[in-house]
């Protein structure tokens, strides 16, 4: 358990604030100009934690501890990139498929944002999983 907490919260940490500077600083006028009315003034906060929360068990089982068994940072990063790959192509291929309105542009820089983000992500929670040893 110590060894998932140690990949679990720096994992986490390091994709809320990384997200968080995307959504809130980078993209988040964008995002709102590209999706109008189809997005919400306040995003509904509890499916967004839910995300979250699970999102980085999967880096984390996926990408992170599997990395740190095989003392490999490459390994870490990207199996976490393509859990985000898959995760957010999903996500984006699907809407930008069934939602009418859904920009081809939101959906290409989103999927590239999420599977970099959950890259990166991963890449953190394995340095300081191995530093904590």
């Amino acid at each position: 358990m110590k060894r998932f907490l140690s990949a679990y919260l720096p994992t986490l940490l390091a994709f809320l604030v990384l997200d968080g500077l995307w959504l809130g600083v980078l993209m988040g006028p964008t995002y709102r100009d590209w999706l109008g009315p189809l997005m919400l003034a306040r995003p509904v906060i509890f499916p967004a934690v839910l995300f979250y929360l699970i999102y980085i068990v999967g880096i984390v089982l996926i990408g992170v501890l599997p990395g740190v068994g095989r003392a490999s940072l490459r390994y870490a990063a990207g199996y976490s990139a393509l859990l985000g790959l898959m995760a957010y192509g999903t996500y984006d291929l699907t809407n930008w498929a069934t939602l009418q309105g859904w920009p081809s542009q939101l959906a290409l820089v989103d999927w590239a944002w999420g599977t970099f983000a959950s890259g990166v992500a991963g890449a953190v929670g394995y340095w300081v999983s191995r530093k904590l040893g």
